[in-house]
């Protein structure tokens, strides 16, 4: 794996508990997020024969996807369980393990696609220079970014339902890498157009998150992956039951939809080179 010591912390995390998290929840997360890959690879928009890069792949979801129009994709992400995944459920696509932030691309893809994987650089406006070099000449980048978590309802809603139950957690500065990274608009447009990007176009879009079956299913998600998990992670016992009897008693409100759905605010971006 290419990578360097300035992401040297994403690359541990994505290749430790979290990656195996990822694994196990595949299916529930792609489900969860079908509503932003369907609106993100509109915005693609591939064509037969095109060579797209898809950054973060993860378990392979949008690179399949991508592959099923007719292009020709490539995943790339650091994190080895996860590519196993991707591997095992289409070994007819390549797959690659390296830092995208560094690795040495050839100057020939048509567009680059990610799916919330590029706010997790420690350098962004590095990696997006480096990224801009796999594109032909005219090429074409799309990608899906969380606007602030507090207009992310799967985010705020179950957070403030169990903050003060919860020993508290450091708190990432707005450009730390992590899932909101990119929510402040003005410095996206900053780092792309320093990579050399233009035509950066952002369109709002809204959709609602599924996130379980019912009520304990949709509890039991939000307690494995995501904000509330990482605040359980130091909780005593007693801390961990009073936030999931907080946490049921929150979303009751929410009891009415099957399957129990929260609001989720998303940036899709587009720009040329």
């Amino acid at each position: 794996m290419t990578g360097t010591q300035a992401n040297a912390d994403q690359i541990a995390y994505w290749n430790g508990v979290a990656g195996e998290k990822w694994v196990t929840a595949k299916d529930r997360l792609d489900t969860m997020l079908a509503p932003v890959s369907a609106r993100l690879l509109q915005a693609l928009a591939a064509e037969t024969g095109e060579r797209i890069l898809d950054i973060g792949c993860g378990c392979g979801e949008t690179t399949i996807q991508i592959a099923a129009s007719g292009a020709r994709p490539t995943g790339i992400d650091i994190s080895r369980p996860m590519l196993d995944r991707a591997r095992n459920r289409a070994p007819g696509i390549d797959f690659l393990l390296a830092d995208a932030a560094v690795h040495p691309f050839s100057k020939d893809h048509d567009a680059l696609f990610s799916r919330f994987g590029v706010m997790f650089f420690d350098n962004p406006d590095t990696a997006f220079r480096n990224l801009r070099t796999a594109l032909k000449p005219g090429g074409r980048l799309v990608f899906a970014c969380w606007r602030d978590w507090r207009e992310n309802e799967w985010v705020s809603i179950p957070v403030s339902a169990v903050r003060h139950l919860l020993p508290p957690q450091p708190q990432l500065g707005p450009e730390d890498p992590g899932p909101f990274s990119f929510a402040d608009l003005t410095r996206v447009r900053r780092i792309l157009a320093g990579a050399g990007f233009d035509a950066i176009t952002v369109t709002p879009f809204d959709a609602g998150m599924a996130m379980g079956a019912d009520i304990v299913d949709a509890v039991r998600h939000l307690a494995e992956i995501g904000p509330v998990s990482r605040m359980l992670s130091e909780a005593t016992p007693a801390e961990r039951t009073r936030a999931m009897e907080a946490l049921e008693a929150r979303l009751k409100s929410h009891a009415s939809t099957r399957p129990v759905t929260l609001g989720g605010a998303v940036w899709i971006i587009s720009a040329r080179t």
